[in-house]
């Protein structure tokens, strides 16, 4: 299981970057209480080895989505669902949140 689950985001006013990301804790088998990071915080704990995956609502339940990566295109990190290297931000199938 992953040390962190990811259930929303807020993008930039392009809609190219991900500005903040709600993340909460797996403890056992609890998810804990959601928190808003900022990238470079999701980036760093990445970069130290904690592991993300997407955390999808389904009903009225939680059910696991997607692994997490950090994908570096000209020097700079993105965090996607995916492996593309495309400058840009992409977490597929989460909610954005204002």
């Amino acid at each position: 299981m992953a040390d962190y689950g990811i259930t929303g985001v807020k993008y930039d006013s392009i809609g190219k970057y991900i500005e903040w990301i709600k993340v909460g804790k797996f403890t056992g088998s609890s998810f804990g209480m959601r928190e808003n990071w900022l990238r470079t915080k999701v980036i760093s704990e990445f970069e130290e080895g904690k592991t993300f995956i997407t955390v999808l609502k389904q009903g009225d339940r939680l059910k696991k989505g997607l692994e997490i990566s950090i994908v570096t295109v000209d020097g700079k990190k993105y965090i996607r669902t995916d492996l593309e290297n495309k400058a840009s931000d992409n977490i597929k199938d989460i909610p954005e949140f204002m």
